[in-house]
């Protein structure tokens, strides 16, 4: 049994059993994959994956528990790397973190920066994408962690670790009507074409559950994966825009002008997604308690182990 043939087997699972496309993920070719799948099968001594001739379809009840375990097993080689390579190297190294436009646009440039400049040696990355995959990239080991608001709590493989709660803005060009009422209410929202996030971005869902309880269709006429979008499009007189307050800066959108909009939806909480039982290094410790100041070493350390009388709520 090769590591190698376990990763293949994940890659083969995680691209919907589809041999070539997992080839191409892995820099590799497609007989080879399926070459040590097969190796692997006979050594164990049960079929992994179901087979419709050269297609691979499904996978076997067996297989479903192999899988587990084999990224249980690539998992702890992972660590088994890192913490060598954390006694090696303590203030070298590489941290990639997944997240969203929004994260990575307003709240973590302050931090990247504080911790460039306490780490110079290690090596920054920041890997875009919504919600579901960001997590994905974790789990997959492309990131260390990702930081998102929606989607991490689909996925029990990650530790959650709250960050902050936030809340909304309703934004328009100057002369907007909306400015001149004394209080924003979602009725008034109702009557505007609107520009906001995507589906599954940044509390959309608190946005869709705010106008359906009170009976209301918004008229969303634009959606987009990030803040800069929306602003770009309000300002062009498509709509109002919903965002997060984070993402209004007075000075910088100077075009435009922001409502708060706190008082009509619920509050967002945003979160730190660690694979369970992942090995941090220190200045990845670091780093998640620079962007969250509760979440010290002791309570990730205690939370990604499972250990027990933890407290890490905001």
């Amino acid at each position: 049994m090769k590591l190698q043939q376990l990763r293949y087997l994940i890659e083969v699972e995680r691209q919907g059993l589809n041999v070539s496309v997992a080839a191409n993920k892995l820099h590799t070719s497609q007989p080879g994959i399926s070459k040590q799948i097969k190796l692997l099968e006979d050594e164990l001594g049960v079929e992994i994956f179901v087979r419709n001739g050269k297609r691979v379809t499904a996978v076997t009840p067996p297989g479903k528990a192999i899988i587990e375990i084999a990224r249980r097993i690539l998992h702890e080689s992972d660590n088994l790397k890192q913490a060598a390579q954390d006694f090696a190297e303590v203030d070298s190294g590489k941290l990639t973190i997944a997240t969203t436009h929004t994260q990575a646009r307003y709240a973590l440039p302050p931090i990247v920066q504080r911790f460039s400049q306490q780490y110079p040696k290690v090596k920054l990355g920041l890997v875009q994408g919504n919600p579901m995959q960001v997590c994905q990239y974790a789990l997959a080991g492309q990131a260390d962690f990702c930081i998102a608001t929606e989607a991490i709590g689909s996925f029990e493989e990650l530790v959650m670790l709250p960050c902050y709660a936030w809340n909304r803005c309703v934004i328009t060009p100057p002369d907007h009507p909306l400015l001149a009422q004394k209080s924003l209410t979602l009725e008034a929202i109702a009557k505007y074409p609107i520009i906001t996030y995507d589906f599954a971005f940044t509390g959309r869902s608190q946005i869709n559950h705010a106008f359906e309880t009170r009976g209301l269709r918004p008229n969303v006429v634009l959606t987009a994966i990030d803040s800069d979008i929306i602003k770009t499009y309000v300002a062009l007189g498509l709509g109002i825009g919903i965002l997060a307050k984070m993402a209004f800066d007075p000075a910088r959108d100077a075009n435009l002008r922001a409502i708060d909009a706190s008082h009509l939806f619920e509050s967002s909480t945003t979160r730190i997604g660690v694979p369970r039982n992942a090995y941090l290094r220190g200045y990845v410790y670091d780093f998640i308690e620079m962007f969250a100041p509760h979440l010290s070493r002791k309570v990730v350390d205690g939370a990604v182990h499972n250990k027990p009388q933890i407290d890490y709520d905001l």
